[in-house]
Parts: C-alpha cells; structure tokens; sequence
C-alpha cells in the first residue's frame, strides 16, 4: 500500500504540472483525461494520505 501511495503523490504532481500548463504538449493530453485532477490535484493528494494512513494501519501487529 505505500507504493500505492508514492504512486498517487507522484500523479498529484503530475496533475498540478499538467493544471500549470507545465508539461508542454503533454499537458493538454493529461488534462483531457483528468480535467478534474488538473483542476484539483489535491484530491489526489488526499487519497494518497488515506492510502498512507491505510498501509500503516494494516501493518501494525
């Protein structure tokens, strides 16, 4: 689970660029498929917190 969670702080990123017109062409190709992500990367970012919270709760013993 906390690849799970890397991997969602890594598109949070990625949205946020996209939404900043950061990634070039690419940017409107991401946004087309995401459109709400671009607009609000922090979604992302919050089910990366809850995949998180997620892995340590099932990991502790």
């Amino acid at each position: 689970m906390y690849i799970v969670a890397a991997v969602l702080v890594v598109l949070s990123a990625v949205f946020y660029a996209a939404g900043q017109h950061e990634l070039g062409s690419y940017s409107a190709a991401v946004c087309r498929y995401g459109g709400t992500f671009c607009d609000n990367p922090f979604y992302v970012l919050v089910g990366a917190g809850l995949a998180a919270v997620w892995a340590t709760f099932v990991s502790i013993r």
